[in-house]
């Protein structure tokens, strides 16, 4: 019975992360279209902040149920494989939200105006954006991909009980 409802929860948890995943992609791409540029940067603040909570919550709380499961089961390869993308997901996760907030940042100096209204500090260039864009892409990218790698480890190793 302790078993089925941590499989619960880990099935839950994990489905409010990589949902989410999938929202916030739908989400950049309707407000990139709809939102000018102050509007957007002032949405994605807010939706960085109120996702990081539900979101940070939901994987933290279905990588400690999946440990918990996966101490209840003799140790093997695949739980290797299970505890290695989690944590190269844990520090890319941590990687996405410190450069997510540069690039709010970024982005707030590059809409401040004209270089030097800010007391002397010039503006970022849009390269700078830019790039700082395409990384953030990667870093979203490679967020996905261990995703969906850990989900998939997750059933093989659980598999044939």
């Amino acid at each position: 019975m302790v078993r089925t409802a941590l499989e619960v929860v880990l099935l839950l948890a994990g489905s409010v992360w990589l949902g989410g995943l999938v929202t916030i992609a739908v989400v950049a791409r309707v407000a990139g279209r709809t939102l000018g540029p102050v509007e957007r940067v002032a949405f994605f603040r807010a939706l960085g902040r109120a996702y990081g909570v539900v979101g940070g919550g939901a994987l933290v709380l279905a990588l400690v149920t999946a440990a918990v499961l996966a101490g209840t089961r003799p140790w093997n390869g695949l739980l290797t494989a299970c505890a290695v993308v989690a944590a190269a997901l844990v520090g890319t996760t941590a990687v996405g939200v410190r450069q997510a907030m540069r690039m709010t940042r970024l982005r707030e100096r590059a809409l401040a105006g004209p270089p030097g209204s800010d007391g002397g500090h010039s503006r970022p260039d849009d390269g700078a954006v830019r790039r700082g864009a395409t990384r953030a892409a990667a870093l979203r990218g490679l967020i996905a991909v261990l995703s969906l790698a850990l989900a998939v480890l997750g059933v093989l190793a659980t598999s044939g009980r």
